[in-house]
């Protein structure tokens, strides 16, 4: 502890002022630099504000689809009619549709620009994955033609196919066409893989269709990227346009069958017992009715019917149109008060996938909309759907999810809570990009990262101690301290990341909850987040659009943070490097001079005569023999009238406020702090007391403005400091945190028990490692 005077206020401004001066003389980088070019410059269709511009469009595409499944060939065959509905400003001369099925296509880019490699031990599937061009998937595209039945000239290109308009088409007007195709069914689960396709059960000879990116779709043509074609590679997923669906779709007469949108002739395809459960249902808002039952569905896998249905559903405003059929699904649904109507929340799924999904689907399905509803807009959807498919994917209205038990139908927590985690995950992307429609082809983060973000706090209403995997600040430290060659920012392409699941999951749910939680606060968040999602409800957003509404919907300026968190790949690691501590000066004269003699071991042979002449010049010794002897006589911890008289006066010229201060025996604490992840972020510090209490507070991460990596900062405290923790709730995702304590508190280094007949890893055998590792 170190005493410090108290002077006059007038010093103290100067001294601030200069203090400042210096400061702001330091160079610093751009880290609180706004993004301005950065950004689009608004427009009259996205605004400075975020907010949809008061001339935005967006394209329409209405479609009425007949597709039938071959259950003995696994494979389908369609016509679609697609009336497009040009709302732009621009005259178009040609049309861009997705074609996805053909990236699994012979002639696919996508395995071709995979690495591969040949090891000592490879499994079928992966030398399958090798060679599968030789497969026969992919769409067959049988005929593009008009409303009139005229051909129409296309151009397909891998997965991405140009219709060229026989006259240009008009702002405000529309066209239709129509196409015939067919493909076959990839096994989901085999080496392909993928979201859509079939899987094969081999105890009942059955198979379960989960239907995605089956039938020819519009690109989006966008204000700001205009046709949104980028090829379909596998990981980035869809830019789609908001139309209605009429969407027939013929099964075996045994099949079960779940879809985007509302079933139109459920008289015609349910059994009378299933059609008056599922009226039941509608009316059941406490816990799901079973309207095919495990038993009935087990009986149905026995033989496979020869005759057909057809099932008939309707959707308006979705993005996308998916389905699902087996002759294997249980099915149950239960009905969800939201928004001043009833939501149906439905599960299909085949008797492996009980007694887990039976117990929690349905419900984790009307918790998601409730949770998410209550963070963002009420869900605007007559249903919502999750079928147990061995995988995670998403539609409007229907996703695909894991979360398998055992044979025995026994499960363990972790296979539990990673169902519950998938669906609340997959159920929940019906907000996000469903309905907030961003461009999951450019900029998978919008989608999966908000989603993530949101998935979060739902698991954490579900259950308060869910052991979620993403969203807490402090799980995504070790991606934090990855190389940084194995690190992109944010803001990258879907399919330049290398690690695809930190990067585009994890690290932007992780600064939204830190956003959230520790930057901006819930209020303020929440009701920016909201306005949003209630902006771009139904429309196209782009990151601009998100990071602009939220600045302006809350009066804090984040481009620090978008271009740390977003644009940047740097680590948070801020270190408490130095705390001095100093009290205010009380001691009269006599009391100075007292401790000064008791710190100094006053020696009088030594000090007194000797310790102050070196001070004097010679010159003058020599020309005043008396200053000789005043000198070797002085005791400098002698107190003079003069110097009782200084004190006095000083003490009568002190305001009260200021002798208040004088008395108040306050800690000054200065503390050193050193950025040296690079990543700004606020300081947050714990004071634990000697008296045993202890206090957090907040430093808004603008404290780093002027000074980028390091600053110092002074604390008053009425109590005496026994210890300080940096960022001791673990909030700002801080990578190092041994350099987080004062006093420094040692952080183990952990490792691992080694135990096996062999030398450990890394140990030296005498043998040749590779030939070693070869041979296991």
């Amino acid at each position: 502890m170190k005493k410090i005077g108290l002077i006059a206020s007038m010093a103290l401004l100067s001294m601030t002022s200069v203090f400042a001066q210096n400061r702001s003389e330091q160079n610093h980088a751009e880290r609180f630099e706004q993004l301005g070019p950065m950004l689009r410059t608004p427009n009259v269709y996205r605004t400075a504000s975020g907010a949809p511009g008061h001339m935005y469009w967006q394209q329409q595409a209405n479609y009425v689809i007949n597709v039938e499944l071959d259950d003995e060939n696994q494979s389908i065959k369609g016509s679609e009619k697609v009336t497009y509905i040009n709302n732009s400003p621009d005259q178009l001369t040609y049309l861009w549709v997705q074609l996805e099925e053909n990236q699994r296509g012979a002639d696919s880019n996508s395995p071709k620009v995979a690495e591969s490699s040949i090891s000592n031990r490879m499994t079928l599937r992966t030398l399958e994955g090798i060679i599968w061009a030789n497969e026969d998937f992919g769409y067959k595209v049988l005929e593009v033609k008009d409303a009139k039945g005229n051909p129409l000239p296309v151009t397909v290109n891998q997965t991405m196919m140009r219709i060229d308009l026989p006259t240009p088409l008009k702002a405000g007007d529309s066209f239709t066409f129509g196409v015939e195709w067919s493909f076959n069914i990839t096994n989901r689960v085999g080496y392909i893989a993928g979201r859509p396709g079939y899987e094969y059960f081999e105890g009942d000879g059955n198979y379960l269709y989960t239907m995605a990116e089956w039938f020819p779709r519009m690109a989006v043509y966008s204000d700001f990227e205009g046709w949104q074609n980028k090829q379909f590679l596998g990981r980035g997923e869809f830019a789609l346009v908001f139309g209605n669906y009429e969407v027939n779709i013929t099964v075996p007469a045994d099949h079960m069958v779940g879809a985007t949108g509302v079933l139109q002739n459920p008289s015609q395809v349910l059994s009378s017992t299933e059609l008056e459960r599922w009226n039941r249902a509608k009316q059941t808002y406490d816990a799901p009715v079973v309207i095919r039952t495990q038993e009935e569905a087990t009986e149905l896998e026995k033989g496979k019917a020869t005759a057909k249905k057809t099932w008939k559903f309707k959707a308006e405003n979705v993005r996308d149109f998916a389905w699902t059929s087996s002759r294997k699904f249980i099915w149950d649904a239960m009905a969800v008060k939201q928004g001043g109507k009833d939501v149906m929340a439905m599960s299909y799924y085949g008797k492996e996938a009980n007694p887990l999904w039976g117990q929690y689907s349905t419900r984790v399905v009307a918790h998601t909309i409730k949770s998410y509803s209550s963070h963002t807009f009420d869900y605007p959807y007559p249903t919502a759907i999750s079928v147990e498919a061995a995988n995670g994917m998403e539609y409007p209205m229907i996703c695909f999810n894991y979360g398998r038990p055992d044979s025995d139908g026994t499960y363990s927590e972790a296979v539990k809570n990673g169902m519950i985690g998938v669906i609340i995950h997959e159920v929940g992307h019906n907000f996000f990009p469903m309905i907030v429609n961003s461009d999951e082809r450019q900029w998978t983060w919008m989608d999966e990262g908000l989603n993530t973000f949101m998935q979060y706090m739902a698991e954490q209403e579900w259950d308060r101690n869910f052991p979620s995997r993403r969203g807490p600040a402090h799980k995504i430290v070790p991606y934090m301290r990855s190389e940084k060659n194995t690190l992109e920012p944010i803001m990258t392409n879907s399919e330049n990341i290398i690690q695809f699941g930190p990067n585009a999951y994890a690290k932007p749910a992780t600064a939204l909850n830190i956003l959230r939680e520790t930057v901006m606060g819930r209020e303020l968040f929440d009701y920016a987040f909201k306005e949003y999602a209630r902006r771009w409800m139904f429309k196209h957003p782009t990151p601009d659009d998100l990071f602009r509404t939220l600045e302006d919907a809350s009066a804090v300026d984040l481009d620090w943070f978008w271009r740390g968190w977003f644009y940047g790949t740097e680590p948070v690691d801020i270190s408490l490097e130095n705390v001095a501590w100093f009290k205010l000066d009380q001691r009269t004269p006599a009391e100075k001079a007292a401790d000064a003699k008791a710190e100094a071991e006053y020696d009088e042979t030594n000090v007194s005569r000797t310790a102050n002449m070196k001070d004097v010049p010679q010159t003058v010794i020599e020309a005043n023999p008396e200053t000789r002897d005043f000198y070797t006589t002085y005791n400098p911890f002698t107190v003079t009238p003069a110097d009782e008289e200084a004190y006095k006066s000083f003490m009568a010229s002190l305001s009260p406020k200021e002798k208040e201060l004088l008395n108040s025996n306050m800690n000054f604490y200065e503390l050193n702090f050193k950025n040296v992840g690079g990543l700004v972020m606020p300081i947050i510090l714990e004071w634990q007391y000697t008296d045993g209490t202890s206090e957090i507070e907040r430093i808004p991460a603008e404290i780093w403005r002027l000074n980028e990596t390091e600053v110092t900062k002074v604390f008053a405290k009425k109590k005496e400091v026994k210890q300080i923790v940096l960022d001791p709730l673990r909030e700002t995702a801080d990578i190092d945190e041994s350099n987080n304590y004062w006093p420094r508190q040692y952080q183990p280094t952990r490792f691992e028990l080694f135990k096996g007949s062999g030398a450990a890893r890394g140990a030296s055998t005498g043998s040749n490692p590779m030939k070693r590792a070869k041979n296991n």
